[in-house]
């Protein structure tokens, strides 16, 4: 066997694995969403695919080490001169090097187009979240059930009883909603939809005191239209309070706007809900 080969095609081979892995998680749904929802692509949740992508990349960095080791006199003439005197900051040493900066520093400073790149991944991210549904509120699925059903306003008795219906089985309602899903190979989110009460489609949905996850994306329009309040009304109340705020700009937008955070502003537009805006 050549160390040599076997070296350059794990590199090969770890390299496309791991970009294969790295536009998955590109598009799966956030975290919340995906473990919520029990997403899955080819039987693999996202936490799956996130353990084999950072394995791969560490097999590719050690592959790369050994790479660099087997290939040393090459990587050295690399860095050498016409005169074949040994010189790191080559012309071409020097543009990889501006290249790598310019994609580095542009990230960090959100100039195009690797602000694009990552506006791109967000917007996907957000149609996969609207596609499999956000939980009531942040890793509700770690929630013991009986602190869930007091979360979510249900009656517990009557939750274990829809569920027994269904065949659920909840050995305790201290189990998590995540224990009690894996036990019975669902998803926390069908266990809500099981033991969430009935309502008409016409009727609008409560607003619930703590921000669901994903509002910081969310724009007042859609926000509004999610709780059936009126945009014109509740863009008047937030700036009535020294919001400066327009319809079409998200959570996360308008708090870094007025220098506070998205929890600050859905509270506000919370209390204006309450008040029978």
């Amino acid at each position: 066997m050549n160390m040599r080969k076997i070296t350059s095609l794990t590199a090969l081979t770890s390299f496309v694995l791991l970009m294969v892995t790295s536009i998955i998680l590109y598009i799966v749904p956030s975290g919340r969403v995906a473990y919520w929802a029990g997403y899955k692509l080819w039987g693999l949740s996202k936490e799956d695919w996130g353990a084999v992508h950072i394995n791969l990349g560490v097999l590719m960095l050690i592959a790369i080490i050994l790479h660099v080791y087997y290939n040393w006199k090459t990587m050295i003439s690399y860095m050498k001169n016409k005169a074949r005197q040994l010189k790191v900051f080559t012309a071409d040493f020097n543009v990889a090097l501006v290249v790598t900066l310019v994609v580095f520093f542009g990230t960090l400073g959100g100039i195009p187009p690797m602000s694009s790149i990552i506006h791109l991944g967000e917007a996907i991210t957000d149609k996969a979240n609207l596609t499999y549904g956000e939980p009531p509120y942040g890793h509700a699925e770690l929630s013991p059930l009986k602190d869930f059903a007091e979360k979510v306003k249900v009656d517990l008795d009557s939750s274990l009883k829809a569920l027994a219906n269904a065949g659920v089985v909840v050995e305790s309602a201290d189990r998590t909603m995540q224990e009690i899903a894996d036990a019975n190979g669902i998803s926390p989110q069908k266990i809500y939809q099981l033991i969430k009460p009935v309502t008409s489609p016409e009727a609008a949905e409560a607003m619930p005191e703590e921000a669901p996850g994903g509002t910081g994306n969310r724009t007042i329009g859609q926000i509004c239209e999610m709780y059936q309040l009126d945009v014109g009304k509740v863009v008047s109340g937030l700036k009535a309070q020294g919001v400066l705020v327009e319809a079409d700009q998200t959570m996360k937008e308008i708090a870094t706007a007025n220098s506070v955070d998205p929890h600050t502003v859905y509270g506000m537009i919370y209390t204006l809900y309450k008040s029978g805006l």
